[in-house]
């Protein structure tokens, strides 16, 4: 791990029981992808989703609490069928990585969130964490969905 970033980031892994080809369907197939996306209790609807290196992704993930929150990110990298890299643009900014890696017929899933900031990641840590987790408990429940 690059030390200089450590105080940055916010890591999780998750193991799914599913091959990675799988598992990179639900990243790269916006159906899926908005059906996972967020912690518990939100939806998304995606005005824009351009899964290419450089492409812009817009989207309104909307609240439990009935509120709307517009996203706007791009998708840095995609190397399929291991690395997912995206900048989220609007606040709080940050890039997420997801890497995925198959293990016995598994896949686990290392997210690494890098904020601009420590005091960003000191501040949103409380927040992001479970979301996180969340997020990725919601990947697992999509991926198992899939045929």
């Amino acid at each position: 791990m690059d030390t200089s970033s450590a105080d940055r980031e916010l890591t999780t892994t998750r193991r799914i029981p599913a091959l990675r080809a799988k598992v990179w369907t639900a990243f790269t197939d916006p159906t899926v992808l908005a059906t996972w996306w967020g912690p518990d209790g939100f939806t998304n609807t995606f005005q824009v989703c351009e899964l290419r290196p450089g492409g812009a992704w817009r989207f309104t993930m909307h609240g439990p609490d009935g509120k709307s929150y517009p996203n706007e990110s791009r998708f840095v990298e995609l190397h399929a069928p291991e690395r997912w890299v995206i900048e989220h643009a609007s606040p709080p900014h940050f890039r997420l990585t997801a890497m995925l890696t198959e293990r016995g017929g598994e896949t686990e899933v290392h997210w690494r969130q890098t904020f601009a900031s420590a005091a960003d990641c000191t501040k949103l840590r409380s927040i992001c964490v479970p979301a996180n987790e969340q997020n990725l408990r919601r990947l697992a429940a999509a991926v198992a969905k899939l045929e």
